[in-house]
């Protein structure tokens, strides 16, 4: 017998007006019935995308509008709620709760629920990974029945796009990032970590916040872009492929994306709605380099060093703007290759340590770290 398809819900939310919100989420989950998780309580943990201390108008992170519907309904059905992440940063109370009350995360205790309190965290084997054979992640995640991943649609700087398998990147404490980073510096290894997370933690529902998306110099310093739209699923990848669709990218191109389908991880899936209503067509991307493997005529060494050059010659690179920089040093601490340097208050990237993980970009607080693209890749890319 064939298994039964996975699906991916697509609904119209044009704002974040409470009847709106909730008219939109309950229409969203109808085609899947009743979660078997929604029950007296059992304990859901909703994992939001929390990266920074950023307002919801700043379209970083999950709004709290569609949170605070999404706790009311699972309170409804006798659910034990809490809302957490673990930010890029330290992960500890202090830190925390100051994200929590500057992305607007306080007013859902109103609700019932509960934000997490319990910052300890775990180290623990993985032998089911692909490439992530232990790791190190958040401890209230092992408190739940059931965990809900409710992203927000942006772009990113290394992956290109950020959604449900980038959003559980946040499994892992924040000071645990850049080392996650150093350690899988190629995008591929990146991806197949995150798939791997996502594996382990298995989340039982995937929602996406695509009211207002990020575009540009995502996934902190871009632009919000409304979309008005409301995405869930029962894969994170299936769901991924939906979302790449709407901002423009080929879903094959994403990395998280096409990693999960060698894995044979992306299932047969119904879509209900349509989500080309919501495509954008002229959103702005963070155009990547995808490791382009050029291979050439000549072999051996003339070709290794042909094909290395290439693949030098195009792929983008964070750069500063130094009339945006204002010398915080945030980048020369996070850089987890070490490859930053303050010079006059200006950071210096020694482009030979340079991993591109994009991290300086994206907890850079004034944007002032941008997404480089060569001239010869904006050339190709023209004339494709």
């Amino acid at each position: 017998m064939n298994p039964t398809p996975k699906k991916v819900s697509v609904v119209a939310c044009e704002n974040y007006e409470p009847e709106t919100v909730k008219s939109a989420l309950k229409e969203l989950l109808e085609p899947f019935g009743r979660f078997s998780f929604i029950a007296p309580g059992k304990r859901v943990v909703i994992k939001a995308n929390l990266v920074s201390m950023m307002k919801p108008e700043s379209a970083a992170t999950t709004h709290p509008a569609l949170l605070y519907a999404l706790c009311e309904y699972l309170i409804a059905g006798g659910c034990e709620v809490t809302v957490g992440d673990s930010p890029g940063g330290l992960y500890n109370s202090a830190y925390v709760n100051r994200v929590y009350a500057v992305t607007g995360m306080k007013e859902l205790t109103k609700t019932g629920a509960k934000l997490n309190q319990n910052f300890e965290h775990v180290h623990a084997e993985n032998p089911g990974g692909l490439i992530v054979k232990e790791l190190d992640y958040t401890s209230y995640l092992d408190e739940a029945d059931a965990i809900i991943d409710f992203c927000k649609l942006k772009t990113h700087g290394m992956m290109g796009m950020s959604a449900c398998v980038k959003n559980m990147f946040g499994a892992v404490p924040g000071t645990f990032k850049p080392e996650y980073h150093f350690k899988y510096p190629k995008h591929e290894d990146f991806a197949n970590m995150l798939v791997d997370l996502n594996e382990r933690f298995k989340p039982a529902l995937c929602l996406v916040d695509a009211v207002t998306g990020m575009e540009g110099n995502g996934p902190t310093a871009g632009k919000p872009r409304h979309i008005g739209a409301l995405l869930a699923s029962d894969s994170p990848y299936c769901c991924d492929r939906v979302c790449a669709g709407i901002i423009g990218l080929d879903p094959d191109g994403v990395e998280t994306i096409a990693a999960a389908k060698k894995r044979g991880l992306e299932e047969p899936f119904e879509v209900f709605g349509n989500p080309d209503v919501f495509r954008v067509d002229d959103y702005e991307l963070v155009r990547q380099r995808k490791d382009l493997n050029f291979e050439t005529q000549a072999g051996g060494l003339i070709g290794k060093a042909v094909s290395a050059f290439i693949q030098k010659a195009l792929r983008s690179e964070p750069r500063v703007k130094k009339s945006e920089c204002v010398g915080c040093e945030k980048c020369f601490q996070i850089c987890p290759a070490k490859a930053i340097a303050m010079q006059k208050h200006k950071p210096r990237i020694d482009r030979g340590k340079c991993i591109r993980c994009f991290c300086c970009q994206e907890f850079c607080p004034k944007g002032a770290m941008k997404v480089k693209r060569p001239a010869v890749a904006k050339l190709l890319n023209r004339m494709k």
